[in-house]
């Protein structure tokens, strides 16, 4: 199969790109060049989808299958249904499962769920890219499948506050200062391994039961968000200084805030894997939390440079743990 990866040098992609080659698969990737990740065995188009010279020589070949990683509107969405309506058998949309609405009226997560988020934009324009792509298989045959992780890790650290690429989370760990952790800490959550996500994903290429559906690829395994910054602080070596603190009232005092929380993570997220498994027979999430995060902590520790600590970052929850204990530490 000739693939192509818009992306496939990122925090979710990486392991996609590398399982592909794995399976000996022809994979190009489309990248700007920015990230120090090589990936051996793929041929490398250096440039920006966006750039019309790009655009000439990917309409010139002829692709299986198209992944693109980096779409984030429908603006993203409809470039790539003109680049590639002609020369494409199949094209994969990596959305989002924050587009699921919630709370949730049923207790687990499918494909049926509504999508629906009024707190976040980040999520509303995944869905308008979601939408522009089901139009185009309706009315033009287009061969979409739309694929939606959640909050998948490999070189980020998973967390809400001072975290993905920053590393103010892990430092406020081994200082001991307060870690916020939202509500009260006893909803759950999904997070997923990148080396899994990639088995689910790598398995739709080319499939042509999937065309016109989506799908989300998540592991099947749910913990608490205390469960999840306890096995953080095991991995840091440390012990978490845990903060609880209502999700309304840290974005009342940071609104930046609102979307990953109200519009995410402040709600019990469990998804039933049953359309995966049943396009995939050979997907099964096999990395647990408290490992994966050891080895992500391993990636952050092997050169300085990624331990990016960012003072306005900081300042943000400080500014949230002031206002809380000012707020509340009388009445305790």
């Amino acid at each position: 199969m000739k693939i192509l990866f818009i992306g496939g040098t990122g925090n979710i992609s990486t392991r996609s790109s590398l399982r592909c080659i794995a399976l000996g698969m022809d994979l190009s990737l489309l990248t700007r060049g920015q990230r120090d990740v090589s990936i051996a065995g793929a041929k490398v188009i250096v440039g920006d989808i966006n750039q019309f010279d790009i655009q000439q020589q990917l309409r010139q070949q002829q692709w299986d299958v198209v992944v693109n990683w980096i779409a984030f509107n429908q603006q993203d969405v409809e470039r790539d249904i003109a680049l590639f309506k002609t020369n494409c058998k199949q094209y994969i949309y990596i959305s989002s499962a924050s587009c699921y609405q919630k709370p949730l009226t049923s207790p687990f997560v499918t494909e049926s769920t509504p999508l629906y988020n009024p707190f976040w934009q980040y999520s509303r324009d995944k869905i308008a890219g979601e939408d522009a792509l089901i139009k185009a298989y309706r009315q033009h045959d287009f061969p979409m499948t739309i694929v939606r992780p959640s909050l998948t890790y490999d070189t980020v650290v998973p967390l809400p506050f001072g975290a993905w690429t920053h590393y103010n989370h892990i430092k406020r760990l081994q200082q001991g200062k307060p870690i916020i952790v939202q509500g009260d800490g006893t909803s759950l959550f999904t997070i997923t391994h990148a080396s899994d996500f990639a088995k689910g994903l790598v398995g739709l290429l080319g499939l042509q039961q999937a065309i016109g559906h989506a799908v989300h690829i998540t592991s099947d395994e749910s913990l608490s968000w205390d469960q999840i910054n306890l096995a953080v602080a095991q991995a840091v070596g440390v012990k978490a200084n845990i903060l609880h603190i209502p999700s309304d009232f840290i974005c009342h005092i940071e609104p930046d805030y609102t979307g990953t929380l109200l519009g995410d993570k402040s709600h019990s997220v469990i998804f039933d894997n049953s359309k995966i498994k049943q396009f995939v027979p050979e997907f099964c999430a096999t990395t647990p939390f408290a490992r994966g995060i050891k080895d992500t902590l391993a990636w952050f520790t092997e050169k300085q440079e990624r331990q990016q600590f960012d003072q306005k970052i900081e300042d943000k929850i400080e500014h949230i743990v002031q206002a809380y204990q000012k707020a509340f530490t009388p009445f305790a």
